[in-house]
């Protein structure tokens, strides 16, 4: 099974923690070069320089790209620029989620925001990087999602609106690109061992009334595998869908949630 990333080039966006910065390490290790995109310069600058300091290869070539995805002409200017001096073989589209709470209680301009942040930034990239990926007749998209693309998560309003979008945007972009040698497929985390789900966590423990000990555990008991999974694991089939071996698979979602999700 090829698995091999070498030569290739890959945009990773939310890389400076969690779920992005383990998709990174991951095609990294694969052999692939990558850009890390996030806000923080030094988060950035420090794994930049760890990952330069385990290259596989010697031609791996790591850099960062620092900009915020609140501001989707900004990030269209900058990394056009660097398109003009490369090509991009893999995409992962990885932005944190909007603030949880009740949808009834959701302001409108949550979901603008929300929307600005995943599908119109995530729409952007992938318009930036499709030319080269077309003509190197090689191109990965990867979006991280969640489950509740699937089924929806009491409490998250905003995002579960916000995630169907973009998983219906993937679905018909996958349609647009498949004769192109280019994939597009969305990774669906469940509840991950991540700063995210932390918080997350907290405000729903805090909005019901109970400990965070005890909201931690009524999660953990509703998953068959009976733990949150790590980053590491997600990670791990992003980098196999960005690998050669998945050049068949294509406009579906992949739930790596623990058994989580109660649909097909």
């Amino acid at each position: 099974m090829n698995i091999d990333l070498s030569g290739k080039r890959a945009l990773v966006c939310g890389a400076s923690k969690g779920i992005g910065k383990a998709a990174a390490q991951a095609l990294a290790n694969l052999g692939a070069s990558v850009t890390l995109v996030a806000r923080s310069a030094e988060l950035l600058s420090e794994f930049s320089q760890a990952l330069d300091r385990q290259r596989k290869h010697p031609e791996q070539d790591h850099d960062y790209l620092v900009v915020d995805f609140n501001d989707p002409a900004d990030l269209k200017k900058r990394v056009g620029v660097l398109c003009l001096e490369r090509t991009y073989h893999i995409l992962v589209n990885n932005t944190g989620g909007p603030a949880a709470g009740p949808i009834t209680e959701a302001d409108p301009e949550h979901f603008l925001n929300a929307f600005r942040q995943h599908l119109v930034c995530n729409h952007l990239l992938t318009q930036l990087l499709v030319p080269g990926m077309k003509k190197a007749g090689y191109g990965r998209i990867i979006n991280v999602v969640s489950t509740s693309v699937k089924t929806p998560i009491d409490g998250l309003g905003v995002s579960n609106t916000t995630r169907g979008a973009v998983a219906n945007w993937s679905k018909t972009m996958a349609g647009e690109l498949g004769s192109f040698g280019i994939t597009l497929n969305n990774v669906l985390p469940g509840a991950t061992d991540t700063g995210r789900l932390r918080s997350l966590l907290a405000d729903l423990a805090d909005r019901k009334g109970h400990s965070l000990e005890e909201e931690k555990k009524h999660w953990e008991d509703s998953i068959p595998m009976k733990r949150f999974g790590t980053a590491t694991e997600v990670a791990n089939a992003i980098a196999f869908l960005a690998s050669p071996a998945a050049s068949y698979i294509t406009g579906t979602s992949i739930t790596v949630d623990g058994g989580r999700t109660k649909t097909l």
